[in-house]
């Protein structure tokens, strides 16, 4: 579902705001329009360890953050017929993988996101 965002422009003493207006109290500032890297999601036992955070329930939702990477490009590798065979089986019985590539991009946004 898609939802309106506005956004206010910031000068030199105010940030920029952004506000969903359809969701209550769903709001957020910056002191610019650039954007930074998503950063890697931490586990919930650390944030639940946070004093900050005492006495709030936990849940965790799925981001599909790809259409943020960039357009998809093509390109041709080559892969041990072994992986290979591996990595379709492993797409075969998870379908939220998608596909071959999308299995492959996942993999390696989790590797590079560690660090």
């Amino acid at each position: 579902m898609l939802y309106p965002i506005a956004i206010s422009m910031g000068d030199d003493e105010h940030a920029w705001g952004v506000e969903v207006p359809d969701i209550p109290g769903c709001f957020s500032a910056g002191d610019d329009l650039d954007g930074a890297p998503i950063p890697p999601a931490n586990k919930v036992t650390l944030h639940a360890a946070n004093p900050q955070y005492a006495g709030c329930t936990w849940a965790v939702v799925d981001i599909d953050i790809t259409k943020y990477l960039g357009k998809a490009q093509k390109l041709n590798i080559t892969l041990p017929g072994y992986l290979l065979t591996r990595i379709d089986e492993y797409v075969l019985h998870h379908p939220e993988e998608k596909s071959r590539s999308g299995f492959l991009a996942s993999a390696a946004l989790k590797v590079l996101q560690q660090g």
